[in-house]
Formats: C-alpha cells, sequence, structure tokens
C-alpha cells in the first residue's frame, strides 16, 4: 500500500542527454543574433553608409590590426573599471540588503529613500560624482557602485525575504549566531536570487561604465566612442555599440553557466 501511493522518484538525467540540452539550447541565441544582423544589413541597403553602416563595414574596421589593437586596449581598461566598480557594489549590496530582507523595521525605515534614489537618473549623478571623486578613475567606479547598487540591493532584499521560516527556526535551534545566521543559512538560501542580482547588476555595471566614460574624462570605450562621433565616423560608433552588446551577451552567458555549474539542482527544479 505504501509503496503504490508513493510518489515516483526523478530519473537522473544521463550527462549525454544534459550535453545534448546544452547544445540544442546554445543554437538558439546564435540564431538570433544571425538573425539580428541579417535584418541589420537589409536596412541599412536604405541608407548611405554615414547614416546606418551595414555589419560589413564594422567587420571591415575590425580588420585593420591598428584598430583592433588600440580597441583591445580600451576594452581591457573599461573591464577593469567596470569590474572594480561592480565588486564594490556587490560587496556592499549584499549584506546590507540580507540584513534589510530580514528586518522589517530596518527595511520600512531604508526602503522609501532606496525608492526615491533608484528614480534618479543616471546622469544627474554626474555633477555630484565630479565633484567627490574628481573626473578620472575614482569618479567613472564611483558612477559605476551608484549606478548598480541599487539593483543588486532590491534583487537581494527579495530574496531575502523569500528564505523558508524552517531554514532560520534550524539556524536558531543549533544556536547560530547572527554572523553564523548570515553566513551558513541567509546567503546560501539566497543564492538564486544573489546570481538573479549579479546579472542585474553587471548589466547596469556596463551601462554605468559607458556613461562614465562618455560623461567624464572621455577613457578607453567610452573615449572611442566620442572620438567617432565627432568625426561623423558613424562605423566606429557602431563598433564600440557591437563591442558593449557582446560584453553584455558574454558577461550574461558567464553567470548563466556558473548558476547552471553551482545550482544545478535550483535549475532542474525551475526547467
Amino acid at each position: 500500500m505504501s509503496t503504490s501511493l508513493s510518489e515516483p522518484r526523478a530519473r537522473p538525467v544521463p550527462p549525454r542527454t544534459m550535453r545534448l540540452r546544452g547544445a540544442s539550447a546554445g543554437i538558439w541565441p546564435a540564431l538570433s543574433i544571425l538573425a539580428g544582423l541579417l535584418l541589420w544589413q537589409l536596412v541599412s541597403l536604405g541608407f548611405s553608409d554615414f547614416i546606418l553602416p551595414p555589419p560589413t563595414a564594422v567587420l571591415q574596421r575590425l580588420g585593420d590590426p591598428a584598430y583592433l589593437a588600440e580597441l583591445g586596449a580600451a576594452l581591457a581598461a573599461s573591464l577593469g573599471t567596470m569590474l572594480a566598480g561592480f565588486a564594490i557594489a556587490f560587496a556592499v549590496a549584499v549584506p546590507l540588503g540580507t540584513v534589510m530582507g530580514r528586518s522589517p523595521r530596518l527595511a520600512a525605515a531604508v526602503e522609501p529613500v532606496l525608492t526615491a534614489f533608484y528614480a534618479i537618473p543616471p546622469v544627474a549623478l554626474v555633477p555630484f560624482v565630479v565633484i567627490w571623486f574628481g573626473l578620472f578613475v575614482e569618479g567613472r567606479i564611483a558612477l559605476i557602485v551608484l549606478m548598480s547598487l541599487p539593483d543588486i540591493l532590491v534583487v537581494t532584499l527579495a530574496g531575502a525575504r523569500d528564505i523558508p521560516p524552517r531554514l532560520i527556526a534550524v539556524g536558531r535551534s543549533f544556536g547560530a549566531s547572527p554572523a553564523q545566521m548570515l553566513r551558513r543559512v541567509l546567503l546560501p538560501a539566497s543564492l538564486p536570487f544573489l546570481f538573479a542580482a549579479m546579472r542585474v547588476g553587471l548589466a547596469r555595471a556596463i551601462t554605468g561604465m559607458i556613461t562614465a566614460e562618455l560623461f567624464l574624462a572621455a577613457a578607453a570605450l567610452g573615449g572611442m566612442m566620442k572620438t567617432s562621433a565627432e568625426a561623423f565616423d558613424n562605423a566606429g560608433v557602431f563598433v564600440i555599440v557591437v563591442l558593449v552588446c557582446l560584453l553584455g551577451l558574454a558577461v550574461q552567458s558567464g553567470v548563466r553557466r556558473l548558476e547552471r555549474r553551482m545550482l544545478h539542482w535550483h535549475m532542474e527544479e525551475n526547467r
């Protein structure tokens, strides 16, 4: 009787099947990118290269070794600034969002300020960043932190609120201190939300990177984009735009791969 009423156990997925699923899932993003490039090429036929350069013009620009070397150096500089700003924002937002999510009084006190700050356009923060941190690397990092921190904080706060109460009860029954509760219970239980916060925060950090490099002292990728725009070199502008898009895709894909590796149980439950 107990056997007939028991739920069937889920069969483990063979590694070959998992690899085939991953390969088939990767085809669709590639087809989407190819379709976008084809549409871009077709639309550009109705305009001059000055207004809308085709993808072939962008590829031709990338064929110049000197330009490619300059682009690589600019990308490396931009990535260093972006990662520094994101690391600071993530290190501040995750513990703060976790504590806020578990403390209704603190959340009630901070959330109105967070909501008001979230509504401020990023460009409006530039004058304050210039006054406080200057026009160079420190200012660029500060603007990236200010742009990505609220998004990470909001997602982390939602994850801390979503932690099952039974996990909190187990931690308390074992006499865990507040620091141990945060490190061993709250943060591991909210890992799916932390990966979501990482994806959102990295996207905002890339936006903040370009914004800072355009509106502060022109440097790296933003400096190259600004120089191309001033010279009416739309193909050069599109090179930077496409590169930023590819950077966003690569970052999101990397985070998702890490999430599948570390949280395979969560990914299987939501498949």
